[in-house]
């Protein structure tokens, strides 16, 4: 059995019927855990987080949460989030390692994305048309790491509190954010960490700061995905202005999941785009 396996940084989704095997990231405080499932209210998981004053944090997914999504599979591909920030890439790995001993005739994939969100999305999208298409468990593992390169991620953020309190980003900087009321925009780095890049005065800014990014980048009117928190009207506005140019473009605008939610905070952007 072939089966696609992701993280739930991915945003759960379903592409072109085809269905993913997803291990859930879990955001804690003191007091509660949310498993990032498509069964979450991740509204008021926000509302929660923004009334309480202590810290929170994220964990991957386990080996044993891996092993399950694995489950019966003899060809399968795994695509996680950015080993730079999270251990649920190496989680994925320790999977691999038990799921082989006991089935050594298997294929496992595994992707380190070196990103999150809409660009990892794009990613597991890529395989699975791949395969689906006919090519073969060997040449999808060698030819995958040349389409990432061909990808990018970029966000407008209102806030980057809950980067700053897990040590993603200087505290200090998260701070005089917050202070000056202004918006961050940036993207994933080389190397898979978050990179600020602008600060912006106000929604308008920060949208046509991200649009010169993704032109800039070298978007030529492929596939770009838009995840937003709670903030519908702002990602549709990108949409607009880039079908605007890119008539034929294949855009896509859906909500976030857990994961990408609690660190994009309500009220953020992320895309991925093809370039």
């Amino acid at each position: 059995m072939i089966k696609f396996v992701t993280d739930s940084s991915c945003d759960n989704f379903r592409y072109q019927d085809t269905d993913l095997a997803v291990a859930p990231l879990k955001i804690y405080t003191a007091d509660r855990e949310f498993i990032d499932t498509p069964e979450l209210d991740v509204h008021e998981m926000l509302d929660y987080l923004l009334s309480f004053s202590g810290r929170s944090y994220t964990a991957c997914p386990s080996a044993e949460s891996w092993l399950n999504a694995f489950d019966g599979g003899d060809e399968i591909y795994v695509v996680t989030m950015t080993s730079h920030l999270s251990g649920t890439y190496n989680s994925a790995c320790v999977a691999r390692d038990m799921y082989l001993e006991a089935h050594p005739e298997a294929k496992i994939c595994i992707v380190d994305t070196l990103t999150t969100g809409p660009e990892m999305r794009l990613i597991v999208e890529k395989i699975i048309e791949w395969r689906l298409t006919g090519r073969s468990f060997e040449e999808i593992s060698s030819e995958i790491g040349s389409y990432i390169a061909s990808t990018r991620l970029f966000f407008a953020f209102k806030s980057l509190h809950n980067f700053a309190q897990n040590g993603r980003v200087n505290k200090a900087i998260a701070l005089l954010i917050e202070k000056l009321n202004i918006r961050i925009t940036g993207t994933a780095s080389e190397d898979g960490d978050i990179k600020p890049m602008h600060k912006c005065r106000g929604e308008k800014s920060s949208l046509e700061r991200v649009f010169t990014d993704i032109k800039e980048a070298g978007f030529h009117g492929g596939k770009l995905r838009i995840c937003h928190i709670e903030n519908e009207a702002l990602a549709l506005q990108l949409s607009d202005k880039v079908r605007a140019l890119y008539p034929d473009a294949d855009i896509q605008v859906y909500p976030a999941g857990a994961l990408c939610s609690y660190y994009g905070e309500r009220g953020g952007i992320i895309i991925g785009c093809e370039c």
